[in-house]
């Protein structure tokens, strides 16, 4: 495969979890703003939540497998250097849309504001992983012992909130959007040992029918191929398509 062609059944996935997020988020603002009362914390929604998380941020560490596999490629072919400050800017480059989603949020729901969302943990996780993008069954290994980590750190609260970053929270926290390192990086850790193991050398390394040309995987692949521009407009679009349909209230909004 050349080394500028893309693995459709990636951005496939990358398009389904985007698609996914939106649906679970409309029925999120319809909740968080009143227009029905549906249960987002538990049951089918949860589930979609997670679901949802879980695929895009898989696919996340698949994704920066294939990545380093064309930079090795690369510098075999054309004698180009690459260098941990390619991982660094974008990872320097996602939090930074992080920290603009804190902001935004801090204005618009003060009480609910993101401190760690799912862009700070990727900007995070790109840098973090890179010492592990030439290892297979360490990130395995790191995968579970960092999910298990996780886990455990759900079970106790600190009085600080200084170590949210890592899973660890103070009492009465609550946030819209939270992806601790643990147990999320452990997810990155087995995309890396995914991509690692079905795309070594950037080739696919078990049999897909080319579906490619097919309508509805054109769409979705369109949509993971955009999944960060689709990603910081949905809500807006979301919150900005309910009040004009009049279900949202002028007075629950915060305006600039």
């Amino acid at each position: 495969m050349d080394i500028y062609e893309r693995f459709w059944e990636i951005d496939v996935l990358r398009g389904l979890a985007i698609l996914m997020m939106v649906i679970y988020h409309l029925f999120f603002d319809l909740t968080y703003f009143g227009i029905c009362q549906l249960d987002v914390s538990s049951g089918i929604l949860f589930i979609l939540a997670r679901m949802t998380a879980i695929i895009f941020i898989f696919v996340v560490g698949v994704s920066l497998t294939l990545s380093h596999f064309r930079a090795k490629i690369l510098v075999k072919n054309k004698g180009k250097t690459i260098f941990f400050l390619k991982y660094f800017k974008r990872g320097v480059k996602i939090f930074s849309l992080g920290i603009l989603i804190t902001l935004v949020t801090w204005l618009f729901i003060p009480h609910d504001f993101i401190i760690f969302g799912i862009l700070h943990f990727i900007g995070i996780a790109i840098i973090l992983e890179y010492p592990l993008l030439n290892k297979k069954y360490l990130n395995l290994f790191l995968g579970i012992v960092f999910i298990i980590l996780g886990f455990i750190f759900a079970q106790f609260t600190v009085n600080y909130p200084w170590l949210l970053w890592l899973g660890l929270k103070p009492a009465g926290f609550i946030t819209v959007d939270y992806f601790p390192l643990f147990p999320w990086l452990g997810v990155v850790s087995l995309g890396l040992f995914t991509g690692k193991t079905l795309y070594k050398d950037y080739k696919r390394r078990y049999y897909l029918p080319d579906l490619s040309k097919n309508i509805l995987i054109k769409i979705f692949t369109y949509i993971g191929k955009h999944s960060l521009f689709i990603y910081l407009i949905h809500q807006p679009i979301l919150i900005i398509l309910l009040y004009l349909l009049g279900g949202i209230d002028p007075g629950n909004l915060f305006i600039f």
